[in-house]
Formats: C-alpha cells, sequence, structure tokens
C-alpha cells in the first residue's frame, strides 16, 4: 500500500503524524510525507518528504490575514478565535500547498491519504484520486470544527481542481487522552517526533533539587519567547533547577541565576521522566508530551490555541494555565510542590498509555484499501 501523508508547513504540525507513518513503513507499506517550508525537517524520522509550496512563507500569510482582518487578529492575539480565525488562517495556507499536494498525488499515486485537521488539502488530494482519506488529530480542538472552519475558506481551491465538495473521510483518528477532551475517530495514544538534539547525560537523571524544563514556540511571531523570560526573573527565588531548552539568542547572553541552565534542542520525551515539570507556551504537543511523561506543566495563556489547550489542562487538574506574564516564584513553586497536579498529571498518563499504539492502527488502515 502507498500511503501519503499531509501535514501544514508547520514542525509541531507534522512531528505528530511521524509515528503512524513510521510504524506504516516498518509493517511494509510505502509512505511519503507531503509538506513545506519549516516542516520539511520531518526527513530526520528517515522518512522520504516531498516539498509541495517551495515558496512557502507562514509569516507572510499571517500578516497579511492579519491586516486585512485586524478583529479576528486581535482574538487570535487574545486566543479568543477559536475555530474562525484557525479556519481564516489554515485556509489560506492550504489554498497555497494544494496545487502541490494534488500534483504529487498524481505523481505518486496513493491508496490512501492520511492529514492532520490543518491540511485539508490532503483530503482535497484523496478525493481527485478516489482513494479514501483518514483525518488524524494532532491538536486539542474537534478536528470535524477545523475542517469545516478550514473548508469554508478553500473554495477556490476546490473549484481550480474540479470539485463542489469533500466527501467525509474514511475514518479519523483521536489522540487526546477522553478525560482532557473527546474527540471523533479511532483512539490511538499520541507520540510525537522528538526533533533530534542529543540528551546531556546530567538530564537523564533527577538532580539535587526538583528539575523544570522551560520550551517555547517553533513558531516564530507573537508569544514566541513564551514564558521563558518570566521564569529567568522569578527563577532565584523558587527551591528548583530550571532548564531553559533551545532559548532565543538575547536571552540565552543574558546573566542568568544559579539555579538556570540553558540546553540546545532536545528530546523532551527522554528528559521529562528526570523532570518535576514542564513550563511551555501551550502547543498542543507540548501539552501532551507532559501529559505522557506524568508531570504537572505550566501552560501559558496565549496567542491561537494556546488559551484554549492550558485551560484544558487546568480544567483536568493536571497543571496550571497562566499568562506568560503572570508567572510569579509562588506559581512555579507550587507547580513542583503539589501533589493535586502531580496525582492528576499520573492519572492522564496511566489514561494514555492504556490507548492503542500506532502500530496497532496499521491493520485498521490496511482494512480501508
Amino acid at each position: 500500500m502507498r500511503v501519503l501523508v499531509v501535514s501544514a508547513p508547520l514542525i509541531g504540525h507534522v512531528f505528530p503524524l511521524l509515528p503512524l507513518a513510521g510504524a506504516l513503513r516498518d509493517a511494509g507499506h510505502e509512505v511519503l510525507v507531503a509538506t513545506a517550508a519549516d516542516a520539511l525537517r520531518a526527513e530526520q524520522s528517515g522518512l522520504p518528504v516531498r516539498d509541495v509550496a517551495p515558496a512557502f512563507d507562514f509569516g507572510r500569510i499571517a500578516r497579511g490575514l492579519m491586516l486585512r482582518h485586524p478583529l479576528i487578529a486581535r482574538a487570535e492575539l487574545a486566543g479568543t478565535g477559536g475555530t474562525r480565525g484557525a479556519g481564516l488562517l489554515f485556509g489560506a495556507v492550504n489554498d497555497q500547498i494544494a496545487d502541490g499536494v494534488v500534483a504529487v498525488a498524481e505523481e505518486w499515486k496513493p491508496d490512501l491519504v492520511i492529514h492532520e485537521p490543518f491540511a485539508v488539502a490532503g483530503a482535497l488530494a484523496a478525493a481527485k484520486r478516489g482513494v479514501p482519506a483518514v483525518r488524524q488529530e494532532n491538536s486539542l480542538f474537534d478536528g470535524r470544527e477545523l475542517v469545516r472552519a478550514t473548508l469554508a475558506r478553500l473554495g477556490a481551491a476546490l473549484r481550480r481542481h474540479g470539485l463542489a465538495e469533500l466527501p467525509p473521510p474514511a475514518a479519523a483518528i483521536a489522540v487526546a487522552p477522553p478525560s482532557l477532551l473527546h474527540q471523533d475517530g479511532w483512539p490511538m495514544r499520541y507520540a510525537a517526533h522528538a526533533g533530534g538534539g542529543e540528551l546531556p547525560d546530567w538530564l537523564r537523571e533527577p538532580g539535587e533539587r526538583p528539575r523544570v524544563l522551560v520550551s517555547r514556540s517553533t513558531v516564530a511571531g507573537p508569544g514566541s519567547a513564551g514564558p521563558m523570560p518570566a521564569v529567568v526573573a522569578a527563577a532565584d527565588r523558587v527551591d528548583a533547577e530550571f532548564v531553559l531548552v533551545r532559548p532565543d539568542a538575547r536571552l540565552a547572553r543574558r546573566a542568568l541565576p544559579g539555579n538556570v541552565r540553558t540546553v540546545d534542542w532536545i528530546p523532551l520525551p527522554e528528559a521529562l521522566p528526570a523532570s518535576a515539570a514542564l513550563v511551555h507556551h501551550g502547543g498542543a504537543g507540548s501539552v501532551l508530551t507532559a501529559l505522557i511523561a506524568g508531570v504537572p506543566q505550566l501552560a501559558t495563556v496565549g496567542p491561537g490555541d494556546r488559551r484554549h489547550n492550558a485551560e484544558l489542562v487546568a480544567a483536568r487538574g493536571a497543571g496550571l494555565a497562566v499568562p506568560a506574564r503572570g508567572i510569579t516564584a509562588d506559581t512555579l513553586s507550587r507547580l513542583v510542590g503539589d501533589p493535586a497536579l502531580r496525582d492528576a498529571a499520573r492519572q492522564v498518563n496511566a489514561e494514555i498509555a492504556a490507548m492503542p499504539g500506532p502500530e496497532e492502527l496499521v491493520r485498521r488502515l490496511e482494512s480501508l484499501r
């Protein structure tokens, strides 16, 4: 079987698709990843990757839409845009990648297309080829709503390819633990490509004090510095060790408190078992990575889906939802010292562990051919 995997051109979107793609490859199927721009780093996984939009520039698209739709832009920056803002943005993204994805599908002739909710171009290519499409969730929204919102902005691309509408997917794959969010589809344990980098030996074992990893978004733009500046400002008043993962150059050059260290890219899933908590920008991948490790998290309330994701974590009791500027020494002390947060995180960890792994989905996908 030939399987085409389609992602929006962003690292955080393509990496969660790679474990299932790898499981299909390991089962003997041919797999090709279609994406662009930063997401071409998917080739680190050893899977073949095709660039479907060589001139793609996510920042330019986002800036243009913000200028043309100031009210939606304001809501997005506040994290209250919901699927309306996502549909507007990723409708434009999919319009730019659709022709390339269709061209790859026409040339490569897949038997099955797997796409994420933000990459409806994959479903378009599958419909044109007359093969099944499967929606694989990689966010903490309802993928059906995301697809509907994106399709509402994709009329021109549909017309270019002779389609009036898209058929429903042959199947969907849900990755959210049910106690956090109910998603439609076959359940699958979330996993993501770790993104490269080597884990230093000192991060493999717990330190003398609770260790808190602090990460930031892989997407440039508003809020991209994430919680790091606030954590650094409060760190010397907290009985913990803080590790900044891939800080920006300006922060890395600053004189840091004695309990703050920095590292470059590291595989977070390998570092978290020896850590007490994760502080991050609120991305869905970071939320799920911390839950898989069973550690409390502080997810910052910010633009796009970050407010939504952070509030889901707080509602489940597995972490804190705090604006980046609202992070204080008391907040960080609670993060590492509150047993209720730790217990809830471990409960969700057990829930995720009971979900089928990517390799267990292969047989079900084979049945769709």
